[in-house]
């Protein structure tokens, strides 16, 4: 493998670096720098990702890195490849399990309810209402429309549209911006940047080093890695063959072809239907008739 450092946009190099208890310390500085001291965490406890629903026939939700505070807020943190034309719904409907958890049996309840952040890490640049802001960060709470007020603060939604960083290293000034500078280059960095010097990025650059991985690490990293290309191969191929003219048609049809071409090298490379309908936005039925 050419690369010194992992890719962060894969599903390995993502929670290496973000979803796992001994690197916690990375996942918690990133958090403070994305909400500019406003929302200060100390700690973090790492929670079940796989949730179901209160029925056995409800659809289920995975999410990437899902963590509580010490002050118990919520946080669901997801790293997104892939355009999604209801991906807002997605991350809405996500949302739901942190806040039903909070419920408790009995009368006693009074509905009092702590923080719940959703933040969706975006390897493409948003539609729907944002694909001509020149922001990459927006952060969307429930809002009073005629005064323009936050009606409703312990609900946040973040939306990080990496593509869109586009500093380079000597205009490095805050951590959020030394953060997004890793996410968006990391793959393609030969050595350790001059402007990231604090201790975080010494322990972030020591994880994401592929040559001290053991073989078992090195061969989870290929296997994610390679699924990663084929499902931006995909979307490139489909990209290529139906937007080229342009039209409102073309690119529906582009939209919806990209993402049968991404289920179709998932299930190529063995992966789970479940899964797979996660990441396409496809239904089971729609995943397995391209079989």
């Amino acid at each position: 493998m050419e690369e010194r450092y992992i890719n962060p946009h894969t599903d390995f190099g993502f929670k290496r670096l973000f979803g796992s208890e001994f690197n916690k310390e990375l996942l918690i500085s990133f958090l403070n720098a994305m909400f500019h001291g406003e929302q200060v965490v100390e700690d973090v406890t790492y929670l079940n990702s796989e949730q179901l629903g209160d029925r056995v026939d409800e659809r289920r939700a995975v999410f990437d890195v899902y963590c509580i505070n010490e002050r118990g807020e919520k946080f669901i943190v997801e790293m997104q490849n892939i355009y999604q034309e209801f991906f807002k719904d997605r991350t809405i409907y996500y949302s739901t399990f942190p806040i039903r958890e909070q419920a408790k049996r009995g009368s006693d309840w009074d509905f009092h309810l702590k923080s719940v952040y959703t933040i969706g890490l975006l390897n493409f640049n948003f539609a729907e209402g944002l694909e001509n802001a020149k922001k990459w960060h927006h952060e969307v709470k429930l809002m009073e429309v005629d005064t323009k007020e936050v009606f409703y603060d312990k609900l946040t939604y973040v939306y990080v549209e990496i593509p869109k960083f586009n500093k380079r290293e000597e205009e490095l000034v805050t951590m959020y911006d030394k953060w997004m500078y890793v996410l968006r280059n990391l793959s393609s960095l030969m050595q350790r940047p001059s402007a990231l010097q604090e201790r975080v990025f010494t322990r972030l650059f020591e994880q994401a080093e592929i040559s001290k991985f053991n073989a078992v690490e090195l061969k989870s990293y290929e296997d994610s890695m390679n699924a990663y290309r084929d499902i931006v191969n995909a979307i490139k191929s489909a990209e290529k063959k139906k937007y080229a003219e342009g039209r409102a048609e073309g690119r529906a049809e582009g939209r919806a072809e990209s993402m049968a071409e991404v289920a179709r090298a998932m299930l190529a490379k063995g992966m789970d239907v479940a899964v797979i309908s996660e990441i396409t936005g496809l239904t089971p039925n729609q995943i397995n008739s391209l079989a």
